[in-house]
C-alpha cells in the first residue's frame, strides 16, 4: 500500500499497513499481528540475517586487501570505526577480555546497519515486495521489538554468565542478598538487585525500539502529506514542504540511528564491565 493510495483508504489504514511484519506461523488472520510464540517475522529475519551476512562479508573482502604501505579509503574508514570503538573499550571495560572489543564492534555496526533501514524511502521497498505479491514488508529490522530484545537477552546470557564467572555462584548470590543496602535488609536488597538486573535488558531492548519506531512513524506521517494533501494547485506548496520536512528529518535521523547504534555499544561495555568487578 503505497502513500498514494493513503488518501483513499485513510492515513490510519496506510501506517498500520507499513507498521505490520510479514509474518507467519501462529498469526491471527486478521491483524496479520503475532499470536503465539510460534509466529515468525520473515522480514524482520530476512533483513537483519542479509545485513549480518553484508557485514561477514565485507569483512572478509576487506581482510584479503589490508595494506600496511597504501591503505585504501575504505580501509582508512574501517581503521577509524576500530580505533574508535576501541577508545570506547579502553575507556569503559576494567581488565582485558578478548570477547569485548569485537562482540562492540559487531554491536554498533549491525545496529547501525538496522538503523540505516529506516532512511530508505518508506514506499519503495513495500511497493516493490507487493508487485511480487508479498502484502507486508518492515524492512527496519530494529523498529521490531523481537529483534531488540533477541540481542539485549543475549547481551543479559552474557552479564549472567560473567558475573557467575568472576565472582563465582556464592558471590553472585551475595550481590542479591547484601545489594544494596547492607545484610539488614535483604528482602529489600533481593528485590532491588531483581529489578536492577532486569533493566539492563529492558533499558537496552526499549530504547532501541522506541526511538526507531519512532523515526519510522515520522517519515510514515511526511509520506502522507503527499498523498493527502498535494491534491491540484495545492501540490505547489505541499509537495515543497514534504520534500524539505523529509530531508530535514532524514539529515537529524542520520543522526539519530547513529547514537543508538553507539549507546547500546557503550551500555552492554558497561554492563559487562560491571559483571566482571568482584566488588559489586
Amino acid at each position: 500500500m503505497s502513500a498514494e493510495k493513503a488518501s483513499g483508504g485513510g492515513t490510519v489504514e496506510y501506517i498500520q499497513h507499513h507498521l505490520t511484519n510479514l509474518c507467519v506461523g501462529d498469526c491471527d488472520p486478521v491483524t496479520h499481528q503475532a499470536a503465539g510464540f510460534w509466529a515468525l517475522h520473515l522480514d524482520t529475519l530476512f533483513f537483519s540475517y542479509l545485513l549480518g551476512a553484508m557485514l561477514v562479508f565485507v569483512s572478509w573482502n576487506l581482510s584479503r586487501k589490508l595494506s600496511a604501505d597504501v591503505p585504501s579509503g575504505f580501509q582508512n574508514f574501517v581503521e577509524t570505526i576500530l580505533d574508535f570503538v576501541s577508545g570506547q573499550v579502553r575507556d569503559t571495560f576494567p581488565g582485558h577480555n578478548p570477547l569485548i572489543g569485537p562482540l562492540a564492534l559487531t554491536i554498533f555496526v549491525w545496529v547501525w546497519m538496522m538503523n540505516f533501514m529506516d532512511l530508505i524511502p518508506v514506499d519503495l521497498l513495500p511497493v516493490i515486495a507487493s508487485f511480487l505479491g508479498v502484502e507486508y514488508l518492515k524492512v527496519v529490522p530494529t523498529t521490531d521489538l523481537s529483534t531488540t530484545l533477541a540481542m539485549s537477552l543475549t547481551v543479559f546470557g552474557l552479564i549472567i554468565y560473567y558475573n557467575i564467572k568472576v565472582k563465582g555462584p556464592l558471590g553472585y548470590l551475595k550481590m542479591f542478598l547484601f545489594h544494596p543496602f547492607g545484610k539488614f535488609f535483604v528482602p529489600v536488597n533481593i528485590v532491588m538487585s531483581i529489578i536492577e538486573e532486569l533493566a539492563k535488558p529492558l533499558s537496552l531492548a526499549l530504547r532501541l525500539f522506541g526511538n526507531l519506531f519512532a523515526g519510522e512513524l515520522v517519515f510514515l506521517l511526511i509520506a502522507l502529506i503527499g498523498a493527502t494533501m498535494a491534491v491540484g494547485l495545492g501540490a505547489l506548496f505541499w509537495l515543497p514542504l514534504q520534500v524539505v520536512l523529509d530531508l530535514g528529518w532524514l539529515i537529524f535521523h542520520l543522526l539519530v540511528i547513529t547514537l543508538q547504534a553507539f549507546i547500546f555499544m557503550v551500555l552492554t561495555i558497561v554492563y559487562l564491565g560491571m559483571a566482571h568487578t568482584s566488588d559489586h
